[in-house]
């Protein structure tokens, strides 16, 4: 299933981040650990914004919610693969939630996507590239009318930092339902234990 919300309205973040906690919540095990996948180059205003996703979240997210991709260390095309490598070597048996920009119709410029399944990055600019995630979230940055990498090149800084915000909002609401649900759980544990 593929959800669509409207960066431009301030309700949407939060809806958004609600229903993420919810479809996490359904998928991710007990001890399982969660990894944010912010993937795009800082070289390319519409690929940047895994990167400043990643830089904006990193200063709000739990400890035990892992951040990979920002502005120092982007991961983009060329490390992709190492990347996941990397987790998979680091994390025993990690949810990853990938996010990544695309092109799609005029209409949806300015639109985030929440799906579950993995993320197909490159297909936007006919990259083939690895597919990641168990969830995964795009911002829609421009027209997929050209599908010329050039199109990544001429996107608006603006809706770059509009469609950042909204995703950083919505993990920010998604990371605090969750925790807020766990530690209950875990309270509840602890005094059945002793």
């Amino acid at each position: 299933m593929l959800y669509y919300f409207d960066s431009k309205n301030p309700l949407s973040a939060v809806k958004m981040g609600k229903l993420l906690n919810t479809i996490a919540c359904e998928k991710i095990l007990p001890h399982q650990e969660i990894i944010i996948l912010c993937i795009g180059s800082d070289r390319s205003t519409g690929d940047s914004l895994g990167p400043l996703i990643g830089h904006k979240l990193k200063k709000y997210i739990s400890s035990d919610i892992y951040v990979f991709g920002d502005l120092n260390q982007p991961v983009h095309a060329a490390n992709l693969s190492y990347c996941i490598k990397t987790i998979y070597k680091t994390f025993d048996n990690p949810f990853i939630i990938a996010i990544d920009a695309s092109l799609g119709k005029d209409e949806h410029i300015g639109y985030i996507t929440l799906g579950t399944g993995p993320l197909k990055p490159g297909l936007g600019v006919k990259k083939r590239l690895p597919e990641v995630g168990d969830i995964h979230i795009t911002g829609i940055v421009n027209s997929s009318r050209n599908m010329e990498f050039s199109t990544l090149q001429t996107t608006r800084l603006s809706i770059i930092f509009q469609i950042a915000d909204a995703i950083v909002l919505a993990l920010r609401t998604f990371n605090d339902d969750y925790y807020t649900q766990k530690v209950p759980e875990q309270s509840y544990l602890l005094n059945q234990l002793s």
